[in-house]
């Protein structure tokens, strides 16, 4: 007899190749932080405290290891703060660079 549901594993494979990564998540959250007072003007304290929430948020129950190299991953990413003058166009850049961490 042919098995047609998919098994336990194929499920969770799926999902885990088709989930942005966890350094990628980090920059999403942080994005829509800086997006609720899109107008302001985007400072190295925002940012930092935008970072601080979305990794309380996506890293906080993730295994040590997994949260140092996410986190590692996903600070090295960030864009300088200029060119962009505002915290809108600052998650903008954010969201650019997660979807090119995948």
């Amino acid at each position: 007899m042919e098995r047609t549901d998919p098994d336990a594993v194929d499920v969770a494979l799926r999902v885990l190749l088709t989930e942005p990564s966890y350094a990628a998540q980090t920059l999403i959250v942080a994005a829509r932080m800086l997006e609720m007072d899109a107008a302001s003007p985007i400072t190295a304290n925002a940012r930092e405290h935008a970072m601080d929430i979305a990794t309380d948020v996506v890293l906080a129950k993730l295994p040590e290891a997994v949260d140092h190299e996410s986190r590692r991953t996903a600070y090295r990413a960030l864009p300088p703060l200029a060119p962009a003058g505002t915290r809108g166009e600052y998650a903008h850049r954010l969201r650019a660079v997660a979807e090119d961490l995948g």
